[in-house]
């Protein structure tokens, strides 16, 4: 038993070795941009400077209107993206395992992913209104298209050897798809998710740029039309940190979730 300690300890210990460099790095790199966003402001260019962001982000956090902007944000992102996630993994497992379901989707999912969801939202906003349904389906039709490629991609990608064996073995279609299929697929999926999660929030900000009392975006469009740079670097900064707290987490399911592939 204390051998096997000992060699879990040797194991992990360059793992947090790794980690601790990579957060260092991290924070070198943060504390480096703003050191050359405050310089970019003393040197004449029209920048706001961190302290004068940050003095209008604490007014907004006082008078409720950021607490109201993220809300609404990141429920319209959030509403959208797990809509999207959850239909791509379903039609790409289809689309990936059933050779008929692949030719007739396909040609429609190439299709629509040549065009930008933003080029959607004028006749989303005609069919649908300018309430919540059009920024949520733009917002789904964003994450839907990154993400059901990448979970296609992983269901085609998996060694067929695996599959045979399964078979030669006596397990049947339904335990090799959820024994083999799924969990070899997992990462592309979550890399598809990365994108699609990516794609949801520029799709939002653009669609509350045209329709929206609330949100990130129509704070930002509001303040464009006063030359309010604090306010829309304020609203740059939350979506950036927003969106950065989201993929962490995803990653972190990520790894929980491939906890039994290699680490490298």
């Amino acid at each position: 038993m204390a051998v096997i300690n000992a060699d879990a300890t040797r194991a992990a210990t360059p793992r947090t070795r790794k980690s601790r460099t990579f957060l260092v790095l991290n924070i070198v790199s943060v504390v480096a941009g703003v050191a050359i966003w405050w310089g970019l402001s003393l040197a004449g260019l029209q920048f706001p400077s961190p302290a004068e962001v940050v003095a209008a982000g604490w007014t907004m956090i006082q008078d409720g209107s950021l607490v109201t902007d993220v809300g609404a944000s990141l429920g319209r992102v959030l509403a959208g993206f797990a809509l999207g996630s959850v239909a791509a993994v379903l039609v790409g497992f289809v689309m990936g395992w059933y050779t008929v379901a692949r030719g007739l989707f396909e040609p429609w999912i190439q299709f629509f992913r040549t065009i930008p969801p933003l080029a959607m939202l004028p006749l989303v906003l005609v069919l649908m209104g300018i309430g919540e349904s059009p920024k949520i389906f733009v917002i789904f039709l964003a994450a839907f298209l990154a993400c059901v490629i990448s979970t296609y991609q992983g269901v085609v990608s998996v060694d067929r050897t695996l599959i045979n064996a399964g078979r030669v073995l006596g397990a049947g279609d339904g335990t090799i798809f959820a024994r083999v299929v799924v969990p070899a697929s997992t990462p592309f999926i979550l890399v598809g998710m990365r994108v699609g999660l990516g794609s949801a929030w520029g799709t939002l900000v653009a669609a509350e740029l045209l329709a929206a009392q609330a949100g990130l975006g129509h704070r930002m469009q509001s303040a464009q039309l006063y030359y309010d740079l604090p306010t829309i670097f304020v609203g740059i900064i939350t979506i950036g940190v927003l969106g950065l707290i989201m993929d962490r987490l995803l990653m972190l399911a990520g790894n929980k979730l491939t906890a039994w592939q290699e680490n490298r």
